[in-house]
């Protein structure tokens, strides 16, 4: 499959929030450099990036619009004539112009990675999916977090990440490593 010269890449809260020790312990160390190695690649290619940046009005927020982990992590900090869509809940086209902008491009794919892997990247991924966005997700350039569920059972960043890919798989989203991608005819 060619990804066209309008493929957009949509880097999904890339943010110094998730350093934050609060979150507990995470899989996949290298998803940000993974992350910046598309960036490079989309920007040496001249094809659009979307970055999708999660904010909050509430100051007690790890996310407040006004703190220091709102802002981008340096493997993803997007040029100053980069796309941000700035976005309140998991779905980046929830109170934004993301599809929109999205439709204007007359994109037939887009490519997607980020954090988290189970939260805003499966919600956003999910709606590109069902909106026939075709979207690529880029499984190596995600990561989440260990998580307990309601009955107090344990589970890992792995078994997380590795069922969102499953629930994601086919149904609405192609889902590849970045290895796979590169190794794609891009045209």
């Amino acid at each position: 499959m060619n990804l066209s010269r309008n493929t957009p890449f949509i880097v999904i809260d890339v943010q110094k929030t998730f350093d934050n020790p609060s979150w507990g312990r995470r899989n996949n160390p290298d998803a940000e450099d993974k992350i910046a190695k598309l960036i490079q690649y989309w920007r040496e290619t001249g094809r659009p990036i979307i970055f999708v940046q999660h904010i909050s009005e509430k100051a007690d927020s790890l996310f407040y619009i006004n703190g220091d982990t709102v802002q981008f992590k340096i493997q993803a900090k997007p040029k100053e004539s980069e796309a941000i869509i700035r976005k309140h809940v998991n779905s980046a086209f929830i109170g934004t112009d993301l599809l929109q902008r999205l439709k204007e491009m007359k994109c037939k794919r887009v490519v997607i990675a980020g954090l988290t892997t189970n939260h805003c990247v499966e919600t956003t991924t999910r709606m590109a999916g069902n909106y026939g966005l075709n979207p690529i997700l880029v499984e190596d350039a995600c990561a989440t977090f260990d998580r307990q569920g309601p009955d107090g059972t344990n589970f890992t960043a792995e078994q997380i990440h590795e069922m969102t890919l499953v629930n994601l798989n086919e149904e609405f989203a192609e889902i590849v490593t970045t290895e796979q991608l590169f190794s794609r005819s891009i045209s």
